[in-house]
């Protein structure tokens, strides 16, 4: 008879020196994370990043694909796009509430062609060129650990915030949360990489 899925109860919240602690944790994982999304990007000719590549099981066979190809419905760029866009949510927005340079750096078209739910095919994707996406993530992920480091109120990490989170229903948990939605779009764009015939990274 199989064990009904259980469904751990959240943890409590921790206190402010172990949340201060999880922060700089935090901090380096992010950094782990973006350079190896920069790994895999600098490896991608960026004009290959609008490619959405025909993939199927010739993929490790190293032939063509054959008639049972099925379209990929994502594209690096749409990947660099919404990562700005997502590390910008959790880190910027979500800790300190619209900032008056935000605009600028997340204008609202930018954030409706690569926001959770957006339409990676949609034409809006090409609007930006590749090396405007990439100066768009370097910026963002600039301002965010800027602003997680540089004159922090630590105190913020324990208000409540609602989902996406890991672990914590606190601002804390949006930061914890951001490294491993890095590290998802990543293995995405490693996937894509393959599909368009290029060997993987590691």
């Amino acid at each position: 008879m199989n064990e009904p899925v259980r469904s751990d109860p959240t943890p409590p919240i921790p206190d402010l020196a172990a949340a201060e602690t999880m922060l700089a944790a935090a901090l380096g994982q992010i950094v782990w994370a973006r350079q190896y999304t920069l790994e895999l990007l600098a490896a991608t000719p960026r004009e290959l990043w609008f490619e959405r590549p025909m993939m199927s099981s010739a993929l490790s066979s190293g032939t063509s694909a054959g008639d049972d190809a099925v379209g990929l419905p994502t594209s690096v760029a749409w990947q660099v796009g919404h990562l700005a866009v997502s590390q910008y949510g959790l880190l910027m927005f979500r800790i300190f509430g619209r900032q008056a340079d935000d605009l600028s750096l997340i204008p609202g078209k930018f954030r409706k062609t690569f926001a959770r739910g957006s339409d990676p095919a949609a034409k809006s994707v090409a609007d930006w060129s590749a090396d405007e996406l990439a100066d768009r993530l370097e910026r963002v992920h600039q301002a965010a650990i800027a602003g997680l480091t540089q004159g922090f109120d630590s105190g913020v990490l324990l208000e409540p915030v609602d989902m996406p989170y890991a672990v914590y229903p606190i601002k804390l948990g949006a930061i914890l949360f951001c490294p491993l939605h890095e590290q998802i779009h990543s293995g995405q764009i490693g996937l894509i990489r393959r599909g368009l015939g290029m060997s993987p990274v590691r």
